[in-house]
């Protein structure tokens, strides 16, 4: 899936249907700097809107994936296609988050055994600062991998 592609597409669609950027953002209920950036090839439309974005723009799913009106000659090919790219990109996004599982395992290996031997070492240092480093440090990998890889839905 080429990102630049599918945004171009999305404009020609969009301008076919002689939408504006707020049109068509009005339409889907979402604002118009989220189409600006599908456009601009910045961000890819959410899973949640692609059937009703396809709706409005008379286009479906797998040209919007790829970026090009197809012929139903190489439809099938095309579906195909994209459904091995979406899959390659879950897996590289399952890789990046073992790396970074595997970044939190190995600071927190060096950092705590540290933290105890100045500790050890210096029982009467009345904080090094090193617990607060090692709290702050974890928090924020938390928190960056929970709302960059998890979706939260309220009921």
């Amino acid at each position: 899936m080429n990102q630049e592609k599918i945004g171009k597409f999305i404009a020609e669609c969009r301008r076919e249907q002689n939408l504006t950027q707020a049109q068509l953002a009005e339409q889907l209920g979402i604002t118009n700097r989220a189409v600006s950036k599908w456009e601009n090839a910045k961000s890819m439309p959410d899973v949640s809107i692609m059937v009703p974005l396809c709706e409005i723009l008379n286009i479906s799913v797998n040209e919007l994936l790829s970026g090009e009106k197809i012929s139903m000659d190489d439809y099938k090919e095309t579906a195909e296609q994209n459904l091995i790219d979406i899959r390659e990109k879950k897996q590289r996004a399952d890789k990046a988050m073992k790396r970074i599982s595997i970044i939190w395992l190995l600071l927190s290996l060096i950092i705590t055994p540290i933290h105890f031997a100045i500790n050890y070492c210096y029982p009467d240092n009345h904080g090094t600062g090193m617990g607060t480093l090692y709290i702050t440090i974890c928090i924020a990998l938390y928190l960056v991998t929970f709302f960059k890889y998890y979706e939260v839905k309220l009921k």
